[in-house]
């Protein structure tokens, strides 16, 4: 008799979104800035709480809508946005992170610098907040996935 075949290792992949709460908690205060801009009395009020109340309505549909933000696995990742999505291969991108200092906080980013077949060339910046964790925990994932 002979022995039963290994399973096929299942692909490995990763997607990272904002978090859930966050994008509830922005419908949430665009709800309250809607009824606010329509309740107000002041038509200045109205300006500032309707500008208030589109931005942060894009926000909350962006984080709804490009879900999940970035996915990666063995053939390179995606980076979904509000219009569609884009596919790059490992060997078009160079995975970094950038750190500055803004207001006494030192903050990173995620930069997906891309040069993908046809000679274009993109650069991809990702916070926290597309990710939902921090840039340097996704770099090193993303690192991890190439081996």
């Amino acid at each position: 008799m002979s022995e039963p075949a290994e399973p096929a290792a299942a692909p490995t992949s990763l997607a990272f979104a904002p978090r859930p709460a966050l994008v509830a908690l922005a419908w949430v205060i665009t709800g309250l800035l809607l009824a606010t801009t329509l309740l107000s009395n002041s038509p200045e009020g109205r300006i500032l709480s309707g500008i208030a109340t589109i931005a942060i309505g894009v926000f909350a549909l962006f984080g709804t809508v490009a879900r999940p933000r970035l996915t990666a696995d063995e053939r390179g990742v995606v980076v979904r946005r509000l219009g569609g999505s884009s596919r790059w291969s490992w060997p078009e991108l160079t995975v970094k992170v950038s750190r500055s200092r803004r207001f006494g906080r030192d903050t990173s980013l995620l930069e997906l610098d891309v040069l993908d077949t046809d000679g274009d060339e993109h650069l991809v910046v990702l916070g926290w907040l597309d990710l939902g964790t921090t840039p340097d925990e996704v770099a090193e994932a993303l690192r991890g996935l190439l081996g």
